[in-house]
């Protein structure tokens, strides 16, 4: 694997540490039905999605309330130690794709028969943080670091007094290295 790719497939890896997947595939509802309902929780937060969807009377809304609580379940397991509630966490995308359709026939009058498709859809959704996840190892460390007035001051007077003598000196190897021109001698 080449450079460029790797380090794209590791700042893939890194966005993904934050978010959340959860999919559900073959549920036998049509995937129009299902997205009507979805295009009401796109970018909500989930508290509001999840009320949205517990009084919504379409069928599609219980197995959409089902994929985002397994979503938020995925998020917990992923962040240990936040809490969903103080995380601010939204439905960041959910589509809905075909699955597969079952042909049916229903007889029809005079010999014949109407085709019937039976479509499955597979939904999936990702949940994600609106807060940016803090790492306290690093933030320790640059605490840590900071140093204080008087190491500032006390760096600051070295420096003045360092940076005469630091120029001082290739002026003088300077001059040492010029070649003595030759004087010739006048008969």
């Amino acid at each position: 694997m080449g450079k460029r790719k790797r380090l794209a497939a590791e700042a893939r890896k890194e966005a993904m540490k934050s978010t959340a997947i959860a999919r559900w595939n073959d549920i036998p509802t049509s995937p129009r039905k299902m997205r009507i309902v979805a295009d009401t929780i796109r970018g909500k937060s989930v508290e509001q999605a999840l009320s949205l969807l517990k009084f919504n009377p379409k069928h599609a809304s219980k197995k959409l309330e089902q994929v985002l609580l397994s979503a938020m379940y995925n998020w917990k397991l992923k962040n240990e130690g936040l809490r969903a509630e103080d995380s601010e966490l939204f439905v960041k995308t959910v589509f809905i794709d075909e699955g597969r359709t079952l042909k049916r026939f229903q007889p029809a009058p005079q010999g014949r028969a109407y085709r019937i498709r039976k479509r499955s859809n597979h939904i999936t959704m990702i949940v994600d943080s609106k807060i940016p996840k803090a790492i306290p190892a690093v933030e320790e460390a640059v605490v840590e670091e900071a140093p204080t007035a008087t190491e500032t001051k006390a760096a600051a007077k070295t420096k003045a007094t360092k940076a005469p003598k630091a120029a001082a000196k290739p002026a003088k190897k300077a001059a040492e290295k010029k070649p003595a021109t030759k004087t010739t001698k006048k008969k």
